[in-house]
């Protein structure tokens, strides 16, 4: 009973569902989600007067969701927090912070703290894991850089693990040393992609377009660190998509936190997101570590969220996730890498409507990370029966109630209580 051939009654969110698919009383039917040979085949209204099979396990109007998409994290900082001493607020005194940590690091220690990470997400449910590797110096590849190359090896088939250089902008300043900076995180393997961390005090046009130029030579995607503050005279968001254009760049670019547009006019903050709009670049937002750094200061209550503008992205139809970003580090003393939990944080401070139906594709666009055009119409069919089975949540409380699910692995549980399925 482990490998069911039918999932009975289950909930899928209404942007998993095709346009026609039936409603009663506004809200889609219920489901019966075939299986076979770890794939997901043919998905029918649970309504069309199929017979039961006793292979099948009665959901019972469980909510059901592929496997996630945690599309920005930091595995070689988790866990650090314990050993650490007083952190200065925001984001500067995290950085700080972490420059002083390095002492402690080996392979060893970071292997260790990555692969807790990784068994966490995988417990959680947890497909694809993209993490940032600081990268400081531009002639020495950093230490946690080969380790995630071997983990990524490791976990290949249960979670894909790529990796992003987060090298300061600075070390693009010289074409020459980008190029060479782009040749090494490409000999890496096709896990990896260039990366660079954007901010008002570290702030060149020429090195961004460098960083970008030579990403597009060697023919690497890109992620960014960018805007990563509230100052609203930070352009960083605005130029990449300028350059993109200029350019043509041919792969995908991911553009994480963004905060600036959230201090910035109205007209100005719109007209940098139609301009991404046009270009080929997803949108990462980070509510839990950007809530705890932006506006911190101590002893003072932060009157600026920090959080992107994620309804704003996605009426213009730009790929947008939702990501943990760091855990118990520096950054952020909470996570769990879990990205459930991401989402929860940013409902309550965006004022999300609609988690489930609506907003949970920010957890599980994998699709939204890859070159060309997104899928229009996503779809389970055909794809691996990597699934999450909420048993004590409903659609419209979710993500409340989240913690306790079912994770099926090629249609198999990998984790969680399936028994009660069973006996329905």
């Amino acid at each position: 009973m482990m490998a069911p051939a039918f999932l009975d009654n289950a909930r899928l969110p209404r942007w998993l569902l095709p346009a026609d698919w039936p409603q009663q009383g506004g809200v889609p039917v219920l489901a019966r989600i075939e299986l076979e040979a770890g794939r997901v085949q043919p998905v029918r209204p649970a309504s069309d007067g199929i017979a039961a099979s006793p292979q099948a396990w009665d959901l019972a109007g469980t909510l059901v969701l592929p496997g996630f998409v945690d599309a920005h994290t930091h595995l070689d900082k988790a866990f650090t927090l314990p050993r650490m001493k007083e952190v200065q607020p925001g984001l500067l005194g995290a950085i700080d912070a972490m420059l002083n940590d390095r002492v402690h690091w080996s392979a060893a220690d970071v292997r260790e703290r990555a692969s807790r990470g990784l068994q966490w997400a995988w417990e959680y449910g947890t497909t694809h894991v993209r993490t940032h590797v600081d990268w400081w110096e531009p002639d020495a590849v950093p230490l946690a850089w080969p380790v995630m190359a071997e983990l990524a090896q490791e976990w290949a088939g249960k979670v894909r693990l790529e990796q992003v250089s987060l090298i300061k902008l600075p070390l693009f300043e010289d074409a020459a040393q980008a190029m060479r900076l782009a040749q090494q995180v490409k000999a890496t393997g096709p896990q990896a992609l260039l990366g660079g961390f954007v901010h008002s005090t570290n702030w060149s046009e020429r090195a961004l377009r460098n960083l970008l130029v030579s990403a597009q030579a060697c023919d690497l995607d890109v992620d960014l660190h960018v805007d990563e503050e509230l100052n609203p005279a930070a352009v960083g968001l605005q130029t990449a998509a300028r350059i993109l254009r200029e350019i043509g760049f041919e792969g995908r670019v991911v553009c994480g936190h963004i905060c600036a547009l959230a201090a910035q006019p109205e007209a100005q903050a719109f007209a940098t997101l139609d301009a991404v709009a046009r270009a080929p670049i997803t949108v990462v937002s980070l509510p839990a570590t950007n809530l705890l750094l932006q506006d911190a200061v101590t002893g003072r209550t932060p009157r600026m969220r920090g959080i992107t503008l994620v309804k704003e992205a996605r009426e213009r139809g730009i790929p947008l996730l939702i990501a943990s970003d760091n855990v118990q580090d520096p950054f952020c003393r909470l996570g769990s890498f879990d990205p459930v939990e991401a989402l929860g944080t940013a409902a309550l401070v965006a004022q999300l409507d609609e988690p489930f139906d609506t907003w949970s594709q920010a957890l599980c666009r994998g699709d939204w990370l890859q070159r060309g055009p997104a899928t229009a119409a996503p779809t389970l069919v055909g794809a691996k029966a990597d699934l999450v089975l909420f048993t004590q949540a409903d659609r419209h409380g979710w993500p409340s109630r989240s913690a306790t699910r079912v994770v099926l692995r090629d249609g198999r549980v990998t984790h969680g209580d399936a028994s009660l399925f069973h006996s329905r």
